[in-house]
């Protein structure tokens, strides 16, 4: 085997491990990257880029049915499923050549990596050596642990991603964003869709957001099974089956297809961490501590490996801070304040920045809530785009703004307003004083930060301005 030395060698090319290797290399490190392929990682490759662009497909087609609302009348709403699939293929590859074009400026070594020893990685003939590491392997699908369902066969997230052709019925086993994005595009399709979830979709959400989508759900013509617990699936001639323990009673599900989104695990497979004393769980990943150091300090661990958070613009952010930490020897600690904000962009979309009322209910925070429907919007209303609402969450002390949801419309570009206002550490207070276009969907903002403002008992930028105003006259 050949041996190579270096400063800080980063395990998993994706979108965290190449942030960590750019920013290793701006602070003069010698870096290389490890990738068993193929290149680009899992957002560029099989998640981000190519579910949105299947989305994009489906969301028009349902905008073109829906039209007549408008006064508009596509008679012929059709779609050619072989041009979306190509036009994804096309959309991914310029997305991944980018990618591989920046990755291939740093020492590639391809192949499945494995430690050796705690400052020893072998990959392939070559043996890598290096006083940091950075592991940035990512996450799989989870495995289909449901009894009978791998004899029966499915798909999985990475499987509805390469669909030709779209089954006829779909049962889709799970209720995160995975699911309800791609379940929410098979059906926009013209499969018969129907969503089975142990708990409810969205489950870690506040309840009104998994209330309100579900609504959305149903009344687009999806069928939601909450409170599921499924027991086996099983192949009935052409027919795939779910049998599960709805309430108490037994239930079955068939269609033509299962698409299994139970979610996904890190990817510690063949790593052998315990030789380089990295300790880590196979579901809840790497262990780190508040740096992103593992129990192997010269070890850093980033992104979906961690079980974390799931979320590539946190994977980089991550990344950027293992690598100061690791050339620097610091011990930055990463803020997720306003970096775990997240989005799902199913229709209508779901958005979120800092707390929700499930979590501040839980840490016992004092605080309170305004919230605004988008049926009682102006803008909404004239743009046919009525479902969902935006809540804001202040802290009842000093009025900052602690959290933010939208259920709707642009959800997934409205959340940024409440972001920046976040990371300046705006109150509602702050947040009245700034102007809002009219008619435009981010002016429904404007409503829950007064709502939030007077159980504070905060006067309007408006009120202090009369006040002002009055008081000059009769002084």
């Amino acid at each position: 085997m050949t041996r190579h030395a270096y400063d800080v060698v980063v395990v998993g090319a994706g979108s965290g491990g190449y942030a960590a290797a750019r920013t290793a290399r701006e602070l003069g490190a010698n870096v290389a990257l490890v990738d068993e392929g193929p290149l680009g990682g899992l957002c560029i490759l099989r998640g981000c880029m190519p579910s949105k662009t299947l989305l994009a497909s489906s969301d028009a087609l349902h905008d073109a049915r829906e039209a007549k609302a408008l006064g508009i009348d596509a008679a012929r709403s059709t779609y050619d499923m072989p041009f979306i699939a190509a036009r994804k293929r096309r959309l991914v590859q310029s997305f991944a050549e980018y990618r591989i074009e920046g990755i291939k400026t740093f020492p590639l070594y391809e192949g499945k990596a494995s430690f050796l020893s705690p400052h020893a990685l072998a990959v392939d003939d070559a043996v890598l050596e290096a006083k940091h590491f950075i592991i940035a392997t990512g996450s799989i699908v989870a495995p289909a642990l449901v009894p009978g369902l791998a004899e029966t066969g499915y798909v999985d997230s990475d499987a509805v991603l390469e669909l030709e052709t779209i089954p006829k019925s779909v049962v889709v086993l799970g209720g995160g964003y995975t699911a309800c994005e791609l379940g929410q595009f098979l059906f926009r399709m013209g499969a018969r869709t129907t969503i089975v979830v142990r708990s409810a979709l969205l489950s870690h959400a506040d309840a009104d957001v998994s209330g309100s989508l579900t609504a959305a759900f149903v009344d687009e013509g999806i069928d939601v099974v909450t409170g599921a617990r499924l027991e086996h699936v099983e192949r009935r001639g052409d027919e795939k089956v779910v049998v599960a323990d709805v309430g108490g009673v037994r239930r079955e599900f068939g269609a033509e297809e299962i698409f299994y989104a139970l979610g996904r695990v890190p990817n510690v497979r063949g790593l052998n961490l315990e030789a380089a004393g990295v300790e880590y769980d196979p579901v809840r990943g790497v262990r780190i501590d508040a740096s992103l150091r593992t129990s192997a300090q010269h070890i850093f661990a980033i992104g979906d490996v961690t079980a974390e958070f799931l979320l590539v613009h946190v994977a980089i952010y991550q990344g950027e801070v293992a690598a100061r930490n690791a050339v620097q020897a610091s011990r930055e600690e990463p803020d997720y304040r306003v970096f775990s904000a997240h989005t799902v962009f199913c229709d209508p979309q779901v958005a979120r920045v800092g707390k929700s009322e499930k979590t501040l209910r839980a840490s016992r925070t004092a605080y309170v809530a305004g919230r605004y429907d988008f049926a009682e919007h102006g803008k909404a209303m004239c743009l046919g785009k009525t479902k969902g609402f935006v809540k804001m969450l202040a802290d009842a002390k000093n009025g900052e703004i602690l959290g933010a949801t939208v259920v709707g419309p642009q959800a997934s570009e409205l959340i940024h307003e409440v972001i920046v206002a976040m990371h300046f550490r705006a109150t509602v207070q702050d947040f009245m004083r700034i102007p809002h276009l009219h008619p435009t969907l981010a002016e429904i903002w404007t409503y829950p930060a007064e709502e939030c403002a007077a159980k504070l008992g905060l006067k309007a930028p408006g009120d202090e301005q009369m006040e002002v105003a009055t008081s000059g006259t009769t002084a």
